[in-house]
């Protein structure tokens, strides 16, 4: 039996009655309130900062666990769970993005196209060579392997020839690539790569520099290589020392120049984001049509859009190729397990989109309070910059995250839900926490930042798993800690293992 939804603080309030104490007589602190000082006397950089927690037992709606429930935290990649919810619950588990090659006209009978191409973007986030469904520890396939898909149904149309561009158009969300609050350091590597709605290979390359003779340049290589980077490499081997490399941009990002050394002992790789993914995009298919034999005349374009007005349709009605991407449902999986950035971002513009409105940063967020509002959040309990938590702007409360994971066990969703969050011990971003821990299962979206750690989601008890009992529901944040984030998942991890030496709740009668 579905249990009714109350307010969080009424249910605070109702755990929190009991016998007033008489006058002078000391309460006796509960072993979890003991735990927990101990906790802080051992993680002192966490007393010293802010932390807040809430936790509750989905069976009864009884508060376990609150400090600080009402209080906004930066929530790091915790941010995650608020787009994925979102997307989930407006798209459903079966939706899906279509990416197509169009046209003006067909080719001619000698197999030549008069124009060019457009590779028309949806903001799927699968075009690369990531394996569906996520699995940990499982094969990747050739980055380029998914955009092939579509140059390899070019070439069965019997094209033999492009007498035009190839345009990347990214047109289906608005073009702000970088949300407000990323650092500019950030938005250079893989994690901080720039949202579009054409994503190939998750927006970014590989570098890597491997040591030659002490004072020669080290080797460099690119994957994939497709020409698209202009590299100028003053990466000096040594015979001792560190290996560390720094790279500098200019122009329209193309062109990096590396510095620095790679010692003997080790080489170095580095995961650049693509500072222009359309027009990369764009590239990387006239790349693959040239490999296949099938001649571009043109060069490369970019559709953008700068307005909210709805974009003009495209002159090019013939579609020649197309790919659907996996369900959402395993789109959401691969972006909590492994905390992908660029997915969240994507997956939240498409609420929006699919919705009617802009694909707009703002439009989404806006879908987002509304929704979370609808949940019974205070409008004080969240303020959201972006959707993978790179932001610093974000804020959010222990509170409006719990309320999130309980709308979510207790919706129709629940099973594909629970899929999506890594498990402790066993896959994801929470593989090697928990590990060989019996006091429950333990399935959580992971949040770091410097100086910033978070942790939320459910906890079995041990005989939950089979018992069928609802789990507990938690979210614990901490910021402003001046430590190593190691010490700070230590108290988290430490609070976890405290809820799980409550005693279980009976399982629920059938």
């Amino acid at each position: 039996m579905r249990l009714p939804f109350l307010p969080l603080c009424l249910a605070a309030a109702a755990a929190a009655q009991s016998p007033t104490p008489e006058p002078g007589v000391a309460q006796t602190p509960s072993p979890l309130d003991l735990r927990v000082e101990q906790l802080l006397k051992q993680h002192p950089a966490v007393a010293r900062g802010a932390w807040g927690a809430l936790a509750i037992d989905l069976a009864t709606g009884q508060v376990l666990l609150q400090h600080n429930p009402d209080h906004t935290f930066v929530p790091a990649s915790n941010n995650k769970l608020y787009s994925t919810a979102l997307a989930l619950n407006r798209l459903g588990p079966g939706y899906r993005f279509t990416t197509r090659v169009l046209a003006s006209a067909p080719p001619s009978p000698d197999g030549s196209l008069p124009g060019g191409l457009i590779l028309e973007g949806s903001g799927d986030p699968s075009l690369s060579g990531r394996t569906w469904p996520y699995r940990r520890n499982a094969p990747v396939h050739p980055p380029l392997s998914a955009l092939d898909e579509l140059a390899a149904q070019i070439q069965a149309r019997g094209i033999r020839r492009v007498r035009g561009p190839i345009t990347g158009d990214d047109r289906a969300y608005l073009h702000e690539p970088i949300p407000p609050g990323w650092a500019a350091d950030d938005t250079l590597y893989d994690y901080g790569a720039p949202v579009s709605a054409l994503v190939i290979h998750d927006n970014y390359l590989t570098v890597r520099l491997d040591p030659a003779r002490p004072g020669e340049l080290a080797h460099l290589s690119v994957f994939p290589e497709t020409g698209y980077l202009q590299l100028t490499n003053r990466v000096l081997t040594t015979a001792t020392g560190p290996s560390r490399v720094s790279e500098r941009r200019s122009g329209d990002g193309r062109t990096v120049e590396l510095t620095g050394t790679v010692s003997l002992s080790s080489s170095v790789s580095l995961d650049l984001a693509l500072a222009g993914p359309a027009h990369y995009a764009a590239h990387a298919l006239r790349h693959l049509l040239l490999r296949r034999g099938i001649a571009v005349d043109g060069g490369i374009e970019v559709l953008h859009r700068y307005t909210l007005a709805e974009p003009p349709p495209v002159p090019a009605p013939i579609e020649l190729a197309r790919r659907d991407s996996p369900p959402l449902s395993q789109l959401i999986q691969a972006t909590n397990k492994v905390s992908q950035n660029l997915y969240a971002e994507l997956l939240l513009r498409e609420t929006a989109r699919a919705a009617g409105e802009s694909g707009s940063r703002r439009a989404a967020l806006g879908q987002l309070s509304t929704w979370l509002r609808s949940l019974g959040a205070s409008a004080t309990g969240f303020s959201f910059s972006d959707g993978s938590g790179l932001s610093r702007l974000a804020l959010v409360s222990p509170d409006t995250t719990v309320r999130v994971l309980r709308a979510l066990y207790e919706g129709p969703q629940r099973e594909v839900w629970l899929d999506s969050l890594p498990i402790g011990g066993e896959d994801g971003t929470l593989s090697s926490r928990f590990k060989g821990w019996t006091g429950g299962r333990v399935r959580a979206k992971t949040g770091t930042l410097t100086h910033v750690t978070t942790l939320s989601g459910y906890l079995d008890f041990p005989n939950g798993a089979n018992s069928g009992a609802p789990p507990i529901a938690f979210s614990i944040m901490v910021n402003n800690a001046n430590s190593s984030a190691a010490g700070s998942r230590g108290f988290i991890d430490g609070l976890v293992q405290a809820l799980a030496g409550l005693p279980a709740p009976a399982a629920p009668s059938p």
